[in-house]
This record gives structure tokens, sequence and C-alpha cells, in this order.
């Protein structure tokens, strides 16, 4: 008899495991980021939107394959050590995700707060020891009940986000947009760039694995589901906002997208504020959840670790390993410069892609069948497109 406090229940379907893709691509962030690639690219920043989308699909077909052909939790990890025989390697991978979910979940902890304070007079500290001890309670609760709560915020996203496209089709367009400038492609390269972390999340997903029903079929089907609804929703807010809003108030905005909303009808769009808020606990959930996954696999695959390597039997979650990444968060908004670490763990999260990439071509030289499998020439152009995106950002660092 299998003991149930060393697996995880399968219990995931495709619908919630998309859900929770695309609510952790569609964070806080293209509240932002439109306003920035306007900047760069003129009324050519959905073009920025959707190549960065495009740069994302091999990394994400090497994420399918491997999440069909080992679905387990701290699937990068487990990737690593099957396709190139790393132990300290795979580990490593576990803990650099652990430390991107911790620190990129109290970025947005810390963000939806800023939110929340804009709407409500709470005090910031308090705001963010409740908000994060109650996305942790949540997350302890069940991986369905998580996943349930977090697609209902995701519904609540993409709702506001159709609004805002709904407004930048109906306002008269400006002047920017009636005369286009000609393409610019290295404006168009450049916006690309940061436009592709709006797309990260997908490589969380594949910590799920374990708790989907069928893996095998689910996995690359939420993936590349996930990315593609993203991906065209990317493309129209931005389509939408630089239809009806001018480059240069735009690219200085702080709430780019608000201006679409005013554009369109004269209004002020606080209600897009209440929204922010709820992108934000759902990116915390998000991470929670994936970094206790993580956590768990490790568990599995390292002594030091094993302790967190238990699922409660009542609620089929890892609930140390849970409390810990909450309290981590919590205490990482409260304390860190986040915002600053969020950069540099992104960049880290580039030499993940390119190792996890890497370990795709040394399982496929195994020879072994995969449910999914891509051209071996997948993985080489999701290397490529890791370190040409690593390379970028690195000499944005330097003076």
């Amino acid at each position: 008899m299998t003991d149930t406090t060393d697996t995880l229940p399968k219990r995931l379907g495709t619908g919630l495991l998309t859900a929770y893709g695309v609510g952790i691509m569609v964070g806080a962030g293209i509240y932002v980021l439109v306003g920035h690639a306007a900047g760069e690219a003129g009324v050519w920043a959905p073009l920025a939107f959707l190549l960065a989308g495009i740069v994302a699909v091999p990394s994400a077909l090497s994420f399918a394959e491997l999440s069909s052909r080992i679905p387990e939790a701290a699937g990068d990890s487990a990737y690593v050590e099957h396709g190139l025989r790393a132990h300290w390697l795979a580990v490593l991978v576990g803990l650099i995700n652990i430390a991107a979910g911790i620190i990129g979940g109290a970025a947005v902890l810390r963000g939806g707060v800023g939110y929340l304070t804009a709407l409500v007079p709470v005090d910031p500290l308090m705001a963010i020891v409740a908000l994060g001890g109650l996305l942790t309670l949540i997350a302890v609760l069940g991986v369905v009940e998580s996943l349930s709560f977090a697609a209902i915020l995701t519904a609540v996203e993409v709702g506001g986000l159709a609004l805002v496209v709904w407004a930048g089709f109906t306002a008269a367009p400006t002047s920017d947009w009636a005369a286009p400038t000609a393409l610019h492609l290295p404006g168009v390269m450049a916006a690309s760039i940061f436009a592709f972390f709006a797309f990260l999340g997908f490589d969380d997903l594949v910590n799920m694995a374990e708790e989907a029903r069928d893996p095998a079929r689910q996995m690359p089907r939420a993936i590349l589901w996930s990315l593609a609804i993203t991906s065209v929703l990317y493309a129209l807010v931005t389509l939408a906002a630089v239809r009806a809003v001018p480059l240069e108030a735009l690219s200085e905005s702080e709430r780019p997208l608000a201006l679409v909303w005013t554009a369109a009808t004269g209004q002020h769009a606080a209600f897009l504020s209440s929204i922010a808020v709820a992108a934000a606990l759902n990116g915390v959930l998000a991470q929670v959840v994936m970094a206790s996954r993580v956590f768990f696999g490790l568990g599995r695959r390292s002594r030091g670790l094993a302790i967190f390597h238990r699922a409660n039997p009542r609620f089929g979650t890892p609930v140390l390993a849970t409390i810990v990444t909450g309290a981590a968060t919590i205490a990482a908004a409260a304390m860190l410069p986040v915002a600053l670490l969020a950069e540099y763990t992104t960049l880290a999260l580039l030499v993940v892609f390119t190792i996890v990439n890497a370990a795709l071509i040394g399982v496929k030289r195994q020879k072994t069948p995969s449910p999914f499998s891509v051209p071996v020439i997948v993985p080489w152009l999701g290397i490529l497109g890791a370190l040409a995106l690593f390379v970028a950002n690195v000499q944005a660092f330097l003076p």
C-alpha cells in the first residue's frame, strides 16, 4: 500500500492547469510593461509581445516534453538529474527555483499591497502579513482548492484586461495610430527582450505535473494553451493601448492601462487598482504553491531536504514546505529589496532555462519513448534564445 504522506494526490485536470499557467503569467507586470514597450517600439509594440511569445515557444515545447516524460514535483531538478546525470546541479536548479518563487512572490505581494493601500487606509506591514498568511493557508488546504481560487482571480484579471481591450478599440484613434512611423526593428527587438519576462510562468507549471490526473496528455496541452492565450491577450491589450493613447503619455505613465480606460470613457479607472490587487494575490498564491512543490520534490532527491518530502494525509499538500515558503515570502516582502532581487533571480532563471533545454538533449539521446516529443532542434533553439536574452539583459545592467 502506498504511503500517502510521500505522494501528492492526482486531482488536477487540464482546465485548472491551464488557468494556473495563465494566472502565473498574466500578473501585475502587464499593467506597467505596456508603457515600456510603447516607449521602445511605438505603435509596433504589439509585435514585440508576439515576438517574445515566439521566442518562448522552443523552451515551452522542451518543458512540455520533459513534463510528459518525467511528471514529478521539482520538475526542473528531475529533468537535470535524468538528462545530465548531475545531482549537485539538479539540487542547485531546484534551490534557484525556490529562491525565485519566494522573491518573485514577495515582490508581487509588496506591489499588491501598494495598490491596496491606495484603495483602503491600512498599514502596509499588517497587510503584507495578513494577505501572505491568508494565501499560505489557502495553499495548505488543498491543491484543487488553491488552483480553483487562483482560477477565479485569473478570470477577474482577464476580465479586466478584456475591458481595457474594449476601451482601446472604442476610443478615438490617436494621431500616432492614424499616421504610424515606419517599423523600427531595433526598438521592437529591445521591447521584446523585457516583454519575454511577461511570459515566465510556463516553467512553474511543470512543478504541478505530479498532481495531474494524466500528465502525459495534460501537461503539454496546459503549457501550450496557457502560452497561446497569454500571447494573444498581451498583443490585444498592447494594440488597444497604442491605438487609444498618445505614445509619449503611454511611455511615461506608471499606470498606462488606466489611460486607455480614461481615453475611451472619460472616467477614472479606479477598478484597475482592484484588479491589480487580484492579480497580485494570484501571483503570490501561484508562487507559494510552486515553490512548496519544488521543496517536496527536492526532499525526494536530497537527504538534507527529506523533511519536506511529506504530504498531509488530510489535505494532500506538503504542509511544512508550504508554511516555510509562505513565511519566507512574507518576511522577504517586509524586509528585503525584492524588486532589485527579482531582477537578478530572473537572470538566474534564464540560466535554468538553458540547463533544462540541455537536459532534454541528454534525455533524447537515451532513446526512450515519449508520449509527447518535439524535434531535436527545439531544445537547441531554446538554449540559443535563453542565452541571447541573458546576454542582452546583462549588458543592460552594465554601466
